[in-house]
């Protein structure tokens, strides 16, 4: 279990200033991609080639087809191939390759989505065929920056009839969801209880127990979601007002999911903001379950699900479609939904009978659609960054 941007820091926050910065150095060679260059040793722009690795920057994960198969390539996050703990790529690899004449390979370079866009907007080939991992803020901050259409309609995917009500995302109908999580505190019962409320937190009983991170990274980014849903941005006191305080009550705030949760699991803290399925990764472990313990605050919990999308510029789309049509499949989603520790998508995933007892779910999810992120979210994280930094 990990955040998505976890392991690639702050610069891959797809924000219009990374945006703007990217699209120069694309046009010079597109050299700003995390140092490496796609025109230089393995990479290549030429379209009559299916080139495995991203910018010769070597984070794929498979090989190269024998003439006469088709290839799939899937860019994806690096944890959804190599987390620490526990993760799908290699299995659903595997498993697809059994069924389809077909050779899955993934691409995890180090910007993430961000790397599509910047190959997309510079007018060269973005080497893929479909992602893996576009939530909704992902899709506000791509239609919001990028030149032209980056994904294309889903089109005819057997299996979206499952899709869980309320999970649908993407109002073009590219982005069909696989997985969600819900944002939640996650404490150690033996050393505190939890506040039941986003107030409590601020009490002095509290002083220092909180560790959060920035939204730089999925998690930091739906926990500051959840507190603009239920302060707002603007009155007498708004979402800022509140980690204002949050910050005069000693909270620390990290670069990632993985450094806040090692921090906190390494005793520095008795309470993280992370995952409502903690106890799942936990249980697999082996560890403490009362050491593992879930809060959702006021109730509720931030929907974050996640979704795939074939690429316009797509080599096979319709493979990309078969693909999509495995992933919902009960069985396939049962299985992604263990090995990457979140919910499945669908209302038909096969899963363990114990698996709803250590996954909880919040009595109210609570989320921004599209609709209301649209516009809005570059500047709620522009004004958290000024502030916070400003307080430090």
């Amino acid at each position: 279990m990990t955040d998505r941007r976890a392991e690639h820091g702050a610069g891959d926050v797809l924000d219009r200033r990374a945006f703007l910065a990217a699209a120069g150095a694309a046009t010079a060679g597109l050299a700003g991609c995390s140092g490496s260059d796609p025109e230089d040793g393995n990479g290549s722009t030429d379209e009559t080639e299916r080139p495995p690795d991203a910018g010769g920057n070597g984070n794929v994960t498979g090989t190269p087809s024998t003439p006469g198969e088709r290839t799939l390539v899937v860019g994806t996050y690096s944890a959804f191939i190599d987390a620490p703990s526990t993760s799908p790529g290699a299995w659903l690899k595997e498993a697809f390759e059994s069924e389809f004449d077909a050779e899955l390979v993934w691409q995890t370079p180090p910007n993430d989505l961000n790397y599509y866009i910047e190959r997309h907007n510079a007018g060269v080939d973005v080497e893929a065929d479909l992602y893996l991992g576009v939530n909704p803020d992902d899709l506000v901050r791509v239609d919001e920056n990028v030149d032209g259409d980056l994904f294309a309609e889903a089109g005819d995917v057997e299996g979206t009839e499952a899709v869980k009500s309320g999970l649908e995302f993407d109002p073009a109908d590219r982005a069909i969801p696989y997985d969600t999580g819900y944002i939640s505190l996650v404490y150690d019962g033996t050393e505190t209880e939890a506040p039941e409320t986003f107030e409590g937190l601020l009490e002095e009983e509290h002083r220092g127990d909180l560790i959060a991170q920035t939204p730089s990274g999925d998690t930091g980014r739906a926990f500051l979601l959840h507190t603009v849903h239920e302060f707002g941005d603007e009155g007498e006191y708004d979402y800022l007002d509140f980690w204002a305080d949050l910050q005069a009550n000693d909270v620390r705030v990290l670069g990632s999911w993985s450094d806040a949760y090692d921090a906190w699991t390494g005793g520095e803290a008795p309470m993280v903001v992370s995952y409502s399925t903690d106890q799942v990764f936990a249980a697999d472990s082996g560890a403490d379950l009362d050491e593992h313990q879930i809060r959702f605050l006021n109730d509720q919990g931030y929907a974050n699900p996640e979704g795939m999308a074939v690429f316009s510029e797509a080599a096979d789309p319709d493979l990309a479609r078969q693909f999509m049509s495995f992933v919902l499949r009960p069985a396939v989603q049962g299985q992604i939904a263990q090995r990457n520790v979140q919910f499945p998508a669908t209302d038909d995933a096969e899963l363990p009978d114990d698996y709803a007892d250590l996954a909880k779910e919040p009595p109210e999810p609570v989320t921004f659609t599209y609709e209301e992120l649209q516009g809005s979210l570059d500047g709620w994280v522009d004004a958290w960054e000024r502030q916070f930094a400003g307080g430090n």
